[in-house]
């Protein structure tokens, strides 16, 4: 999905994303292209396998550049986390330690109330290959783990930062389903609107044929009621499906639109019909 758009304010807080011994470039490039994503933006490297930073990772990051030139990079985890106030460690698999476990929703909702607190907090990711020791878990306060396949539990580091960046931007919205933006706000059409689209629709499936046998016409007629009344139309969209219904009165096959208009053939309003006994008139 493209939608990158640098005339709009940037997001950059929440907790920092640590990373323990990264050893691909790629994959940090990736986890800070995940991070900007949600609105994350400080990465913390611990003794990353190569050099940092260089052109593999931020060719990855697919312009995160502000993740990648701000990225710090430390000897140790301890170093790492040490001005921090509440670390989370990931987990896939079940841990020996007595701590508070964790699914990504509610630990999502823990760092923001920590972070409206006026707290620091940091969430640990380990290794691609075996993820965090004992010893570093240790170091953390909370253990959070994916319900993910129990017998394909393994997640791609990048995939691991970005389910727990969205469930920190989540967390934030004031409801669960607040979209970046939405479709426009259509009010439903009149009944009257609505009938008289029935009325024109009618008369031209009649002149068509449509209605054989014409004994099951009423009933014909009331299935296709039911059916577009059920659809909720807008004023708008009955004003488009009219346009179509006049098309189809005034052109033809022989003679298509763009084509000049058919002779001898004026383009009429279909002849209104009466409703609950008021007079006819323009619909």
């Amino acid at each position: 999905m493209a939608g990158t758009d640098r005339q709009r304010t940037l997001i950059a807080e929440g907790p920092a994303i640590i990373l323990v011994e990264p050893q691909l470039p790629e994959n940090i490039g990736m986890v800070a292209r995940a991070m900007a994503n949600f609105g994350l933006a400080e990465l913390r490297l611990v003794k990353p396998r190569e050099e940092f930073p260089n052109d593999k990772a931020r060719s990855a990051a697919s312009r995160a550049d502000h993740i990648i030139d701000a990225a710090q990079v430390f000897d140790d985890l301890p170093s790492a986390i040490k001005d921090l106030h509440f670390v989370y460690a990931t987990t896939a698999r079940e841990r020996d330690a007595f701590k508070q476990v964790r699914g990504p929703v509610e630990a999502g909702q823990v760092l923001r109330q920590r972070f409206n607190n006026g707290e620091k907090t940091g969430i640990l990711f380990g290794r691609e290959r075996f993820g965090l020791n004992n010893d570093e878990v240790s170091l953390a306060d909370e253990l959070v783990t994916f319900p993910v396949n129990p017998a394909f539990s393994s997640l791609n580091i990048a995939q691991a930062v970005l389910l727990m960046s969205y469930e920190w931007m989540k967390s934030g919205l004031e409801k669960h389903t607040d979209t970046a933006f939405r479709g426009p706000e259509l009010e439903p059409a009149p009944k009257e609107q609505l009938q008289g689209f029935f009325n024109h629709l009618e008369d031209a499936l009649q002149a068509r044929g449509y209605f054989r046998p014409m004994a099951r016409k009423e009933i014909m007629v009331n299935n296709l009621r039911g059916v577009l009344t059920r659809a909720g139309f807008s004023d708008s969209e009955l004003k488009l499906l009219r346009g179509v219904l006049v098309s189809l009165d005034y052109f033809s096959p022989k003679t298509p639109r763009g084509s000049g208009a058919p002779e001898g053939r004026k383009r009429e309003k279909p002849p209104a019909k009466k409703i609950n006994g008021d007079q006819p008139g323009d619909e």
